[in-house]
């Protein structure tokens, strides 16, 4: 039996619709009874009956299709031909045969459940059944004011980093190809850490970096290292609601430890759970309320560490930007017993779609870590580490900070005023004096979700605080994000707010 898969071109035609899928294959049997002809006409004419191949969608010629299946040409004409007179086909001069446009488009709804009739829901794991129910974010394919965890994309260098890949494209080495290390590319690893070593005082040689495809992914591999079903885990409340959904995957117990103006509450953690296996924080600007850690509470977190032989998974998030200091040291620096895990990502500093992160590893766990990685997705991409290394090594990265810095700062200036010039004193701001958001504390009156459901018609992407807790009682509040919001942007935002809230 052979075989000839049908690409989809019609994003290369006039039409220029986007390439929706690689359709199905087409097959023959020469040991079949049935002609060929005959096989080749069914297959096209139930595919499309299907709706897996569908108007528009671009197919081989008769001669190409031949020259692939390996038989005649005379079968596949007299296919072609019974399909074009049934309205299967349509042909377009110069451009050549496509599915028939008149034939109706199948509704891409959810395929209907299957199973025995009777039969509830399909079992799966207990790692699917924790999560929530997968919602697509609206502000995922728009931008707006107030997004979130989008940095400034219009004054990133896209020319420059334009230009590296293309340099990397045209001088792409047969290695390239191949299956990278674990680890990651040593050349990023090298850049890494040295940028970690100089900005962000952590202890690190590149033989303890792991690239990962975002902090996402760091927390992912830590967890499956470290922990086990039903360890138990100080998550800060509020916290980062992603870091809750791969403990609540892994099986772990997630204790919710308050979180104050010093940051996560030690002495609370101790009184909950002194025996807990690790602890989830972000000391250098905590999401969503953006607290910066105290140095008593880092102290006391390091101690409870080495008295429990408990881990730290160290979040460093937006610690680049601050405004009112120098950038705080790592937990990590502060460590002596290599105890903390260490964690950080590119995507929020430079693009969202980089998709690139790190992990720093104590030495004695680098194996274990590097095998779970293999384990998970072999190695990361190689285009992009390289061209990262390139951009970091050429200065290009340091250069974006500086800038992205000044524009950030000026941001949070002008939004700390027209929330206090909209508000007054009605409303507390928390985490204003560094990194790429705020918060906005809102009296028990409000329903933040409410506010967010309202706004998001309006362009006014705005997180609610109420989803970040992991346990009662939460505070009512909105999360707003200005690392992509120009400051023109900015007081309308506000106005706009105000008349959400009824100010």
């Amino acid at each position: 039996m052979t075989s000839f898969l049908i690409f989809d071109m019609s994003t290369f035609r006039a039409l220029k619709k986007p390439l929706r899928r690689i359709p199905p294959l087409i097959a023959v049997d020469r040991k079949a009874a049935k002609p060929l002809y005959q096989q080749i006409y069914e297959a096209y004419r139930n595919r499309i009956v299907r709706g897996e191949l569908r108007g528009g969608e671009l197919v081989p010629s008769t001669r190409e299709l031949a020259r692939e299946l390996r038989i005649s040409r005379l079968p596949v004409v007299n296919a072609y031909s019974q399909l074009l007179a049934e309205g299967h086909f349509e042909t377009r001069v110069g451009s050549g045969t496509f599915i028939a446009t008149t034939i109706p488009t199948h509704s891409r709804s959810p395929l209907p459940h299957r199973g025995r009739p009777g039969a509830g829901p399909r079992s799966v794991s207990a790692c699917a059944r924790v999560l929530p129910k997968f919602e697509r974010p609206s502000w995922v394919e728009h931008l707006g004011a107030f997004q979130v965890g989008q940095p400034d994309l219009r004054n990133f260098p896209v020319e420059v980093w334009s230009r590296l890949l293309s340099r990397y494209s045209r001088q792409l080495k047969v290695r390239a190809l191949q299956y990278g290390d674990p680890m990651g590319l040593d050349e990023l690893r090298e850049s890494v850490a040295t940028y970690l070593r100089t900005s962000r005082g952590v202890r690190c040689e590149p033989e303890q970096i792991m690239i990962v495809s975002g902090s996402q992914q760091a927390l992912d591999v830590s967890t499956r290292v470290l922990l086990d079903p039903g360890a138990r885990v100080w998550v800060e409340n509020p916290g980062y609601w992603l870091a809750q959904h791969v403990l609540a995957a892994a099986g772990c117990r997630m204790i919710a430890v308050p979180v104050d103006s010093e940051g996560l509450d030690v002495a609370r953690g101790i009184k909950l759970s002194p025996d807990a296996r690790a602890a989830f924080v972000a000391p250098s600007h905590q999401y969503p309320l953006g607290i910066t850690m105290s140095a008593t509470r880092r102290s006391q977190l390091l101690q409870w560490t080495s008295q429990a032989a408990a881990w730290i998974i160290e979040d460093d998030y937006d610690s680049e930007y601050r405004y009112v200091s120098m950038p705080i040291a790592s937990l990590q620096g502060l460590d002596t017993r290599d105890r903390v895990i260490y964690t950080g990502t590119f995507s929020k500093v430079l693009f969202p779609s980089l998709r690139v992160g790190y992990i720093v590893i104590p030495p004695d766990l680098v194996e274990r870590f590097a095998a779970v990685r293999q384990s998970m997705d072999i190695c990361p991409s190689h285009a992009s580490q390289a061209v990262l290394a390139q951009f970091i090594r050429e200065g290009h990265f340091a250069r974006h900070i500086r800038k992205t810095r000044k524009v950030y700062e000026e941001r949070r200036q002008v939004l700390v005023e027209e929330i206090k010039r909209a508000f007054g004193l009605r409303y507390r701001i928390m985490g204003a004096s560094a990194g790429t958001h705020l918060a906005l504390l809102l009296g028990d009156r409000y329903c933040d979700r409410d506010i967010v459901m309202k706004a998001a018609p309006k362009r006014l992407w705005l997180s609610a605080l109420s989803l970040s807790y992991v346990a009662s009682p939460t505070r009512q509040g909105l999360v707003l994000g200005f690392g992509n919001t120009p400051t023109s942007q900015i007081p309308a935002g506000v106005v706009l707010l105000k008349a959400f809230l009824g100010a």
